[in-house]
């Protein structure tokens, strides 16, 4: 035993002093803007005409619609797609978007798509796969110095390791994007055997896509972001038509065909190929941090939630947030009690305990859900559901061992000022 712990701790020296790979031949691309004669630029003209600098936004609250809008905008596409997220599992909704992806790049399509590395164990091969296409280029934020015994690379290289990406934005041909709090998995789409997450996106057209596309654009040429090439091992041959292959038999699952009947049947997907959705035009600021948190060497100014206490000073009655994995801190509790002061209603939706995900979130918070209420800030937390399917009956989609469980993870604030205007922000870190 002794043994293997010490061969343990020696793998993982090699691994904390392995140095990542050098950037200088890293490819330069930027965003697409000549994409107005594309038809989804066409679809948006006569919208855009008369809501001139205003964008147009519409939140897509069923999982199921989430999942299918991204997949029509991969189908749309004439020109680009450029995808951010920090989660892609290697599940039904992970390996059809990828296929979605590998479609569209087979059509002319530029792809460019960039995951956090915390989270593609399982799928070096596949991404590989996807990397090898001409019109595909896959880049991993803040990667693993090695493809396996991830963990151990935390006890060398934690200072690094432990600054992820979280943002996720999924933008076709600079024209419209998919922005919010869901990854890519099936407990985000409703199509998960285990366990449902309640989450927002948001589909948006015009001014903000490209303000989106410029942050996609940070991202990609950050230090941060490597090459798939030049971390995952070359693929064979015979892996060449894997993601393919694959896509074609999890289409073939019952579970599968019951799941994109379901999504074939949203009004929501009729209303967007008849081009009939209706979306709220407004002014749009986005926000985010700055890549260079990477390396910890970004400002202070310049991360998330600075940023979004300069927004957010400017809310004069009613400020609501909505946060799956609420962690405030003092400065949080002395942000929130000055909103009070100040006559602004303040209320915090939340994950319970028995509803969170990650319980280490909810014992920072708990610390200070006093502090909260006797500053005046309403909190509620939300519970688990549970749904017991009849005697006979086959668990639907979401059932653990015969029910289900439903889970925040959502993040957005409103706020609205004395001239009635709501803006939004949205925000994730999972």
């Amino acid at each position: 035993m002794l043994c293997g712990l010490v061969a343990l701790v020696a793998l993982a020296q090699l691994q904390g002093c392995a140095p990542l790979p050098p950037l200088e031949d890293r490819l330069t691309s930027v965003r697409l803007c000549d994409t107005e004669d594309t038809s989804l630029g066409r679809s948006i003209a006569p919208l855009a005409r008369s809501h001139a600098g205003l964008s147009g936004v519409l939140p897509v609250l069923s999982g199921r619609d989430a999942f299918a809008t991204r997949v029509r905008l991969a189908d749309l596409a004439e020109r680009s797609l450029d995808v951010q997220y920090y989660i892609w599992d290697k599940d039904l909704s992970g390996t059809l978007l990828l296929e979605a992806l590998r479609r569209a790049a087979d059509r002319g399509v530029r792809v460019r798509l960039l995951l956090d590395d915390n989270r593609t164990a399982g799928l070096d091969a596949t991404l590989a796969a996807l990397a090898a296409h001409s019109n595909v280029e896959v880049r991993l934020f803040n990667p693993f110095r090695t493809r396996s015994w991830r963990v151990l690379g935390y006890l060398f290289d934690f200072d690094r390791l432990n600054r992820r990406m979280h943002n996720k934005s999924f933008t076709a041909d600079n024209q419209a994007t998919v922005i919010g709090g869901r990854n890519v998995g099936d407990e985000y789409f409703g199509a998960s055997h285990d366990f449902l997450f309640v989450d927002l996106d948001v589909l948006a057209i015009r001014p903000v896509v490209d303000e989106v596309s410029r942050d996609f654009d940070r991202y990609w040429a950050s230090e941060s972001a490597y090459p798939a090439g030049k971390l995952l091992p070359p693929i064979g041959a015979e892996s060449a038509s894997a993601l393919e292959d694959a896509a074609a038999a999890a289409a073939r699952e019952p579970a599968a065909v019951a799941y994109t009947d379901a999504v074939a049947g949203s009004t929501f997907v009729h209303s967007l190929l008849a081009k009939t959705l209706t979306f709220e035009w407004a002014r749009v600021e986005m926000v985010s941090d700055d890549p260079a948190k990477g390396l910890g060497l970004a400002a202070p100014d310049a991360l998330l939630w600075n940023r979004l206490k300069r927004v957010m000073k400017r809310p004069e009655r009613d400020l609501r947030v909505v946060s799956a994995y609420f962690v405030p801190g003092e400065a949080g509790v002395e942000f929130f009690a000055a909103m009070g002061a100040k006559g602004v209603a303040t209320s915090i939706l939340t994950n319970s305990a028995e509803a969170t995900d990650v319980l280490a979130v909810q014992a920072f918070y708990a610390k200070r859900r006093r502090p909260l209420l006797e500053a005046g800030v309403k909190l509620f937390e939300l519970k688990r559901a549970w749904s017991k399917p009849s005697a006979g009956s086959t668990p639907r989609p979401g059932a653990l061992f015969g029910s289900s469980s439903t889970r925040s993870a959502m993040k957005f604030m409103i706020w609205c000022g004395l001239t009635g205007a709501i803006r939004g922000i949205s925000t994730s870190r999972r």
